[in-house]
């Protein structure tokens, strides 16, 4: 599947957690990702398991905390934790997954993404979702377009 299908049905969720968001958010990009979300209309939760508030708002520990489940996960920390959020959204049936990754090596873990697509979930390897509409912006748009180039934002999924 063409990367931009993937991120067009993930986008269609409108219950999504961000893991990663920091107490601190200066540029953390889980943290953007959080707001732009939250902007744009989508229900979205912030998770960090050593903060009770985010940008004001209540963060779970885990994704299993967070009221009513979500459909989708964005997964905005160092990669050494993103097994184990992969696992957690599989056992619980998050079948939409995507993996950010910007400048830096992002969240990207290859064992996570082997184990999601393994267990049934579409799991977007790279990029951020605010590089798809209705999320984008044009500043995003143009990330992704050099990011692709770069090979850091994946062709197909």
């Amino acid at each position: 599947m063409k990367t931009k299908d993937a991120a067009g049905t993930f986008l269609e969720c409108r219950r999504i957690a961000v893991t990663g968001v920091s107490r601190t958010p200066g540029s953390h990009g889980g943290n953007a990702v959080y707001r732009r979300l939250r902007e744009r209309g989508y229900e979205v939760f912030p998770v960090n398991p050593n903060a009770p508030t985010v940008e004001g708002d209540t963060a779970y520990p885990d994704l299993a905390s967070i009221p009513g489940g979500v459909e989708a996960v964005v997964v905005a920390t160092a990669p050494r934790h993103t097994d184990a959020t992969v696992r957690e959204a599989c056992d619980l049936g998050i079948r939409q997954i995507w993996m950010h990754r910007s400048i830096d090596k992002g969240s990207v873990s290859s064992e996570a993404v082997r184990y999601g697509r393994e267990h049934g979930a579409t799991v977007i390897d790279g990029g951020c979702p605010l590089m798809y509409d209705p999320a984008a912006d044009g500043a995003h748009k143009v990330m992704c377009r050099v990011f692709t180039l770069l090979g850091r934002v994946p062709r197909s999924v």
